[in-house]
């Protein structure tokens, strides 16, 4: 076995720094959702690439790779928002053997009343502090990290569509 390439002095300082922000970023998402909403930030994000989906509706199989999701930690997550009303689920129409999410009236009201106060979040906790050339560094670094994690672009999520 050959030895490990070291992370150098300045790639372990960034290293660090990286790895707080995806500790302590999720985390404080997740408290200001808690307090607003009373959802976890992943059930949120499940709620929002529903009400992007043409119909406010996705096959479980696509809702969970656009979360990034394992199918049972979002079924859990699913059966929690169906009985809050948010979610509806039915067998495919197409197949009838997969199962489809579809955001309810309830659901997509709760987004519009919800998003201001986590859009607020996020642009506190991360935006900010950037310069608007920090913001595109910020998309370049990410793209690049994705291209080694995600190499297909299966796990991210696409952008909303522009209205």
């Amino acid at each position: 076995m050959s030895e490990p390439q070291w992370l150098s002095e300045e790639e372990q300082k960034a290293w660090r720094k990286f790895a707080a922000v995806f500790t302590l970023l999720p985390a404080s998402l997740d408290a200001q959702l808690q307090h607003d909403a009373q959802l976890t930030h992943f059930a949120y994000f499940a709620l929002a690439m529903l009400s992007e989906a043409p119909d406010r509706a996705l096959r479980m199989s696509e809702l969970a790779a656009r979360s990034s999701s394992s199918p049972s930690r979002l079924s859990h997550t699913i059966s929690r928002l169906e009985n809050r009303g948010y979610v509806r689920r039915s067998r495919a129409a197409e197949d009838g053997r997969g199962q489809v999410a579809s955001l309810t009236d309830e659901g997509m009201a709760a987004i519009v009343d919800f998003a201001p106060g986590h859009v607020d979040a996020v642009r506190r906790y991360v935006f900010d502090a950037l310069s608007a050339e920090q913001v595109q560094q910020l998309g370049e670094i990410c793209t690049a990290v994705l291209s080694k994690i995600d190499p297909d672009g299966t796990l991210v999520p696409p952008p909303p569509s522009a209205s």
